[in-house]
């Protein structure tokens, strides 16, 4: 697979990796089945994985994400040390809901939990979630800060935020990444200038949800030009959906999920594929993706 730099790191990664939440959160496989996807995707090239410590049913289940992820890598036959894993921390999982949660004693609690759950000494790349209505942003980012300090965290990215709140973070910290929501049907983050402005600063853009996700992965399928650029291609339309959002810049990274080993594997193999010009031009057309500002 495409290998890629992941911002200003010392990290080099698949052009693709995987987003572990479906492997934990409601309707999630058997433990078994889990790791053996997250052992498919890793043979198949991939060598970086997304999780979260609320990647979980509920409270209780805090941490299942990056436990499952932690085992997984103990039992690998690879060499798991070049796999580099990103958490985030910034929400909470009350009875099964997801509320922000950026206060900074909350983020010191939730890093020192992650990486007992991790079973690491320090986090490669810590990601806040979401900024926090009730906190301000700036003590969310300061926290991340003291952490990063102290050794605990390596990197710092953020996830859910506009081109305004990456410009604050930068004043207090070196952003690494920036993790959005980003597919053809929800181009928000091209439309308002975070991915133009990630480019720019050489800022990993890490798409997630990059096939729909669970609300809107269907339309893929549904959608025309999508349909006919598989069928020529012989692709599926979720590889061209992951090619398309490829294409739209070095430094955007999609995170699709996989609850299923044959998802893993086409999306691994999504990693090498290319979009002609003509069918990149088309795709333009039905997905414009100029920005606003």
């Amino acid at each position: 697979m495409r290998q890629k730099s992941f911002g200003n790191t010392r990290f080099t990664v698949s052009a693709i990796g995987l987003g572990q939440m479906p492997l934990s959160i409601s309707n999630r496989p058997e433990e078994e089945q889990a790791i053996h996807v997250i052992h498919e995707a890793l043979d198949a090239g991939m060598n970086w994985i997304d999780t979260a410590n609320v990647y979980c049913k509920d409270h209780e289940d805090i941490g299942h994400g990056e436990r499952l992820v932690a085992k997984a890598l103990n039992e690998w036959s690879g060499d798991s040390d070049k796999i580099l894993i990103l958490t985030k921390g910034g929400l909470a999982r009350p009875n099964g809901d997801w509320i922000t949660e950026g206060h900074p004693d909350r983020l010191k609690e939730a890093c020192e939990a992650s990486l007992k759950a991790m079973q690491a000494d320090c986090i490669p790349v810590y990601q806040l979630h979401a900024p926090d209505p009730d906190v301000p942003f700036t003590d969310s980012i300061g926290a991340l800060k003291e952490l990063q300090d102290q050794g605990k965290i390596e990197n710092i990215g953020l996830s859910n935020v506009n081109v305004t709140e990456i410009q604050i973070a930068q004043e207090i910290v070196d952003v690494v990444s920036v993790q959005n929501r980003c597919n053809p049907f929800d181009r928000n983050s091209f439309l308002n200038g975070v991915v133009n402005y990630c480019t720019k600063e050489n800022i990993a853009f890490l798409a997630h949800s990059p096939v729909g996700g669970h609300r809107d992965h269907f339309r893929n399928s549904q959608s025309p030009v999508m349909n006919r650029i598989a069928e020529r291609r012989e692709m599926t339309t979720y590889q061209v959906c992951l090619t398309w959002l490829m294409a739209q810049s070095e430094v955007i990274l999609p995170i699709p999920g996989a609850s299923r080993v044959e998802s893993a594997l086409s999306s691994a193999a999504a990693g090498d594929l290319e979009l002609p010009a003509e069918d990149l031009a088309e795709l333009r057309m039905a997905f414009p993706t100029q920005h606003l500002g």
